[in-house]
């Protein structure tokens, strides 16, 4: 079974007035997958600052995800692999992030809403959940 990694933007669609795409988020976090401490952050982010939720409800969505889904830390050898990513890739910091963190947790997967649908980076296929 290929391991599954997730982007903040398919987390954030948990919250998303849009339903198709709340309830395909839902099943894949349901589903079990792997996400980085820079996911929590970019979801606790955009929940302050975007969606100007309270504490508690950014709490909830927080701890709903990490009980569901596996957390990896940042650490040297991530921020390293997301520094070569990035120059490689010519791909934004905070995705190269991701993309890094996915890599080492051994991930086949990596979906996300916002990064190119396709591109292949070593073993780990990068594809928008919400197309096709």
């Amino acid at each position: 079974m290929t391991k599954t990694f997730i982007d903040s933007n398919v987390v954030l669609h948990l919250l998303s007035g849009d339903a198709a795409k709340a309830d395909r988020a839902q099943a894949i976090v349901a589903a079990g997958a792997v996400i980085s401490v820079q996911v929590l952050n970019e979801v606790t982010s955009v929940c302050m600052r975007k969606l100007k939720m309270p504490w508690p409800e950014i709490d909830a969505v927080l701890l709903a995800v990490k009980t569901a889904c596996d957390v990896v830390p940042l650490t040297v050898a991530s921020h390293e692999k997301a520094v070569a990513v990035a120059k490689r890739f010519q791909m934004s910091f905070y995705d190269a992030n991701i993309v890094a963190s996915a890599l080492l947790s051994g991930a086949g997967v990596l979906l996300s809403e916002g990064m190119h649908s396709g591109l292949s980076i070593n073993d780990l296929v990068i594809q928008n959940p919400f197309t096709g």
